[in-house]
C-alpha cells in the first residue's frame, strides 16, 4: 500500500486529487497496464474506499466522491492522506440472464449492445441486475432492448443513434 498527501482539486464539479507519478509507475507495473481504468482500493483520510482511478484530460485522477469523504465538493483545497493500492478482486458485471437472453433473441440489439462502450455495457447490466422484482426486471430489460435500438430513454439517458 502506497502512502501520499494531496490537495482536492477540481474539475468541472469533480473534487479529485493527483496521484504522484512514484505511485503511479508502480500501480501499472502491478496492474499490467498504464491505460485505461485501473481498479483501486485504499483508505482517506483513515477510511477505506474502492475506486477506479483514471485518465482524463492528461492526468491520473482519483475523484473523491462523499462515500469516500464526507462534503469532498465543499473540501476543495484541503490536503488529505491517500493510501492506495492495485484492488485485484474481479469487479466484472455478470449480465442478468433474462437481459442476456433477450439479446440472444434480438440479432440486431445484440450486435449493438455488443458495440457499446464497455462502461454503458457495464451501467445497463448494473441497473438490472440490481432490481428487486421479476416484473420491473422484465419492464427494464423491454426498456434496455427498445434504447440500445434508439427507440427509448432509458437509466437517465437519450435514446442511442
Amino acid at each position: 500500500m502506497r502512502k501520499f498527501k494531496a490537495e482536492i482539486e477540481l474539475i468541472g464539479i469533480n473534487p479529485y486529487v493527483l496521484v504522484p507519478n512514484k505511485i503511479l509507475v508502480n500501480l501499472f507495473e502491478v496492474s499490467g497496464k498504464d491505460k485505461g481504468p485501473i481498479p483501486i482500493m485504499g483508505t482517506v483520510n483513515g477510511e477505506p474506499y474502492i475506486q477506479t482511478l483514471v485518465k482524463y484530460s492528461g492526468n491520473w485522477r482519483l475523484y473523491i466522491n462523499n462515500k469516500m469523504l464526507k462534503d469532498s465538493p465543499k473540501r476543495i483545497g484541503e490536503t488529505i492522506e491517500v493510501t492506495v493500492e492495485y484492488d485485484t478482486i474481479d469487479r466484472s458485471i455478470e449480465v442478468h440472464s433474462k437481459l442476456k437472453n433477450a439479446l440472444d433473441d434480438n440479432y440486431v440489439a445484440k450486435l449493438k449492445f455488443d458495440s457499446l462502450p464497455p462502461s454503458l455495457q457495464n451501467e445497463i447490466a448494473r441497473y438490472i441486475s440490481n432490481l428487486k422484482t421479476e416484473s420491473s426486471i422484465d419492464r427494464n430489460v423491454d426498456k434496455a432492448i427498445d434504447f440500445i435500438l434508439g427507440k427509448g430513454t432509458f437509466i437517465g439517458r437519450k435514446p442511442l443513434k
